[in-house]
């Protein structure tokens, strides 16, 4: 029987049993020898560095060291690396693409959670929840009001902006439902949209004439503050914006002067700076709902993202493709 190849684990150890419970660490154990009793948190460590010439695949996750140059020097073997977490931008480095290792990312796996929290806030703000919330809070038994057109989610306008991963997941779980949804990319063409089932628009379009506005887009310094003082204006009165991407999309500081003002309304995951300070008067407002970036996988659903990682250790050692292969030139305008 023919050895396996050696696997190193480099994460954060605190997620290692949730993202490897026993059975997923049995089947690992079946295709690679790796060591879960060994977590690197520094390639440096004396402990670490003596195995680092004889591995093959290395496990990352929250928590991993960088990948520089040095490590690769210490890490000739090595040909796939296999992220259990979303993005790999700040893991690795062009000297890793040099060397033609394989790299793989639990993106997505990582964005059904994202999305199902952003489905989930859609259907509630396009119930009225927000407000409503504050008026049963203040009058305690509030006659029910049917006829307000302000509520219900029949026919409903919802923006998304950005056809990432998380944002095509979102799209998909919309389609059940009674909505019109518009979206924003400059990547994506008429012809790809309508695959997806939705209106490409320009952004400031989709922002004037959706009552509901989903984030999805990447942090890249195209998107930063995206969402200008100029472009929440166009938002309509009563409006939400839901951001479960990265903080830096939005104008801060504008933002909180439209909430404060009571015009609009937002659900934040991620905020600019993360967190706030303790003084943001968003933590208070009954129109601001924060979240502390909770949206992605959390508690059991981590076993999600550590069995994505699990086949795909299965298929390099296989010598079969990756199937989430994370290419160079994607992180120029990916998460």
């Amino acid at each position: 029987m023919p050895a396996r190849p050696a696997a190193l684990f480099a994460l954060d150890g605190a997620h290692l049993p949730l993202l490897f419970p026993p059975d997923l660490l049995t089947a690992l154990d079946a295709v690679v020898e790796i060591d879960p009793s060994l977590v690197v948190r520094d390639f440096d460590d004396p402990r670490v560095r003596p195995l680092l010439p004889g591995v093959e695949i290395l496990l990352t996750g929250w928590g991993c060291p960088a990948i520089s140059p040095d490590v690769l020097d210490a890490l000739p073997r090595l040909h796939t690396l296999v992220h259990t977490g979303g993005t790999v931008k700040r893991l690795v480095s062009p000297a890793l693409w040099d060397r033609g290792i394989a790299v793989s990312s639990a993106a997505a796996a990582n964005a059904l959670p994202v999305a199902e929290y952003a489905l989930g806030m859609i259907l509630l703000v396009g119930k009225g929840i927000l407000t409503l919330r504050e008026e049963y809070r203040a009058a305690l038994t509030p006659p029910p009001n049917l006829l307000r057109r302000d509520l219900g989610n029949l026919g409903r306008r919802v923006g998304i902006v950005g056809a990432s991963k998380i944002g095509r997941r979102v799209m998909r779980l919309l389609r059940p439902f009674d909505f019109d949804v518009l979206l924003y990319d400059p990547f994506v063409d008429a012809a790809e949209a309508k695959r997806l089932g939705v209106h490409p628009v320009g952004l400031d379009e989709l922002l004037a004439n959706c009552s509901i506005t989903s984030l999805h887009a990447p942090a890249t310094p195209a998107t930063r503050q995206l969402v200008t003082a100029e472009r929440l204006a166009l938002m309509p009165d009563g409006a939400t914006l839901i951001n479960t991407a990265r903080g830096s999309l939005v104008d801060t500081e504008a933002l909180t002067e439209e909430l404060v003002s009571g015009r609009i309304n937002a659900i934040l995951d991620v905020t600019d700076p993360d967190p706030l300070p303790a003084t943001s008067p968003l933590f208070r407002l009954p129109n601001a709902f924060l979240t502390p970036h909770v949206a992605g996988s959390q508690g059991n659903e981590l076993r999600r993202l550590g069995l994505a990682a699990l086949r795909e250790v299965q298929r390099a050692v296989r010598g079969e493709p990756l199937a989430h292969r994370v290419e160079p030139a994607e992180l120029a305008h990916s998460a």
